[in-house]
């Protein structure tokens, strides 16, 4: 059962054994898996429930539908847009659909370095093939792969960087391109048409437009949460609200809003660590102009993926290179115009090459962090794009911008305010060494967040213990990459979900 806004006029007070907050891949996990155990769960999710019939495939309208802020969010600079889901599915629903599972040597890293304990490779593999099996992952065949993909793969062959096909959670795909908008064929395997569903045939509950607010505490005992209905329509609060006592309450409100409903409600004090850690994946754009049809915004958007760059390479603790994924860019076309450079005539003059113009994309994996903070009761993201971060940006722009004149671009574009264009390899150190990555001077973008809330044994740095637990609490637990030290260096959702069958074990104990 799902209720939304629309039959919230009244204050509601429900009971539950489990309250779970946000249902994208760790909320949506963690309630199926609960629910088919046998207890009574009821889910909260601050964004609107829709279907695969409200996908209408139009760019202005899914942003403000399924991202979070409708799209406009931004860290406090304005330097990085923020990415995120707000609707039930949460930014499954939006996301490419990429499906990797958690390298091992960052499961080694996160044991060695951060002391992670019951989370390594053998305990999560369990999880990872029931994920896979679950949301039909695999490498998409080649009738699914668009000239940009292909364009990347022969141009990481022709420079010798290894990459491989990227495991796609997808059936039935109609390759429309429309994957940030809502799939609206039901083929990407997204938590609204997976484990949301198992989840409510098992009997849990799920109110849409319910914004979790304050929690009420009795010790180390959360007894219940107040959630303020949200007037869909304003996005603002409505003024009725839901009142859940609950046995255990499980925060999954992603990597921007879990840490944000921490500390609103105040356990920065006992948890300094809170809001404090996070990253992000902030992504450069590189586009290009070619003289044939690329048309990057139909089928499927990453079918290849070019790994040789994933772990950054260290000369005597001096950065290298490295440090990301890079992979063929798919924005529709109203999104390709917001991000293209130039206004008035050159502007006009990119939009009519549409078909012609093609990108690459870099997922940074953060090396530097950054903060989530309260300005009132509003959030405050602090990302960082300068020291080391900024150096794995310039890099990845590069390695871009090498890889698409390498396979024909007649222009290579930077997409920064001030224009910068090249069309040689010898223009690229020059052009990429002189960009301003200051607030507002080149696009940006932060899909996966992360840290706010990170795990760890020392309460003095991390917020969760190795069982999900917030320190101090006896039954509040986060489910989301919150939890992560640092990033996985692929997309999260798997990692998010094999995360949460372990949290959802420990839950269980307290239910």
């Amino acid at each position: 059962m799902i209720v939304d806004w629309t039959a919230l006029s009244s204050d509601r007070d429900e009971t539950a054994d489990v309250c779970v907050v946000g249902s994208g891949c760790g909320g949506a996990t963690i309630a199926h898996v609960l629910a088919e155990a046998g207890k009574k769960v009821i889910i909260l999710e601050r964004g609107g429930a829709y279907a695969a019939a409200d996908f209408d495939q139009r760019e202005e309208d899914m942003l403000a539908k399924v991202d979070g802020g409708r799209g406009l969010d931004a860290s406090h600079d304005l330097s990085v847009q923020l990415t995120y889901g707000n609707n039930v599915g949460g930014a499954s629903v939006h996301y490419w659909a990429d499906s990797y599972r958690t390298p091992i040597d960052r499961l080694e890293l996160w044991q060695e370095k951060f002391g992670i304990q019951g989370h390594d490779h053998d305990a999560l593999e369990p999880h990872f093939a029931r994920i896979e099996k679950d949301l039909n992952v695999h490498v998409a065949a080649p009738e699914y792969w668009n000239p940009m993909n292909r364009l990347v793969q022969q141009g990481a062959k022709a420079l010798g960087w290894t990459g491989h096909g990227v495991p796609q959670a997808r059936k039935g795909c109609q390759k429309s391109g429309y994957c940030m908008q809502g799939c609206a064929y039901d083929a990407k395997q997204s938590q609204l048409v997976t484990y949301i569903p198992r989840a409510l045939a098992a009997g849990a509950r799920l109110f849409a437009d319910t914004e979790a607010w304050r929690f009420e505490r009795a010790g180390a005992k959360i007894v219940s949460l107040t959630a303020r209905v949200i007037d869909r329509a304003r996005n603002k609060p409505k003024g009725p609200v839901v009142r859940v006592r609950a046995k255990a309450f499980v925060l999954a409100a992603g990597g921007y809003g879990t840490p944000t409903v921490l500390l609103r409600n105040g356990f920065q004090r006992e948890l300094p660590a809170v809001g404090q850690y996070t990253i992000c994946n902030p992504c450069p754009m590189v586009h290009a102009v070619f003289d044939r049809e690329i048309v990057q915004f139909r089928n499927i958007p990453a079918a290849f993926a070019v790994e040789h760059f994933r772990l950054a390479r260290m000369e005597g603790g001096k950065y290298v290179e490295g440090g990301y994924l890079l992979m063929a860019n798919q924005l529709q076309p109203a999104t390709l115009a917001a991000v293209l450079p130039g206004v008035g005539a050159s502007h006009r003059a990119l939009m009519r090459d549409l078909r012609r113009l093609g990108g690459t994309i870099s997922w940074i994996d953060d090396a530097d962090y950054g903060s989530i903070s309260l300005d009132g009761d509003r959030p405050r993201f602090r990302v960082p794009i300068d020291g080391q971060n900024g150096l794995r940006i310039r890099d990845a722009m590069k390695k871009q911008a090498r890889l698409l004149l390498t396979v024909g671009a007649k222009e290579v574009l930077f997409g920064d305010l001030r224009d910068t264009r090249i069309t040689r390899l010898d223009q690229i150190d020059g052009a990429v060494g002189s960009l301003d990555l200051g607030p507002g001077r080149v696009v940006l973008a932060a899909p996966h967040p992360a840290g706010g809330a990170r795990m760890g044994s020392d309460r003095k740095t991390s917020v969760v213990g190795f069982d999900h637990r917030v320190h101090g609490t006896d039954n509040l637990f986060v489910a989301d990459p919150s939890v992560f030290p640092n990033g996985p260096s692929v997309d999260p959702s798997v990692t998010i979900m094999a995360f949460s069958y372990v949290a959802a074990e420990h839950v269980a104990k307290v239910v």
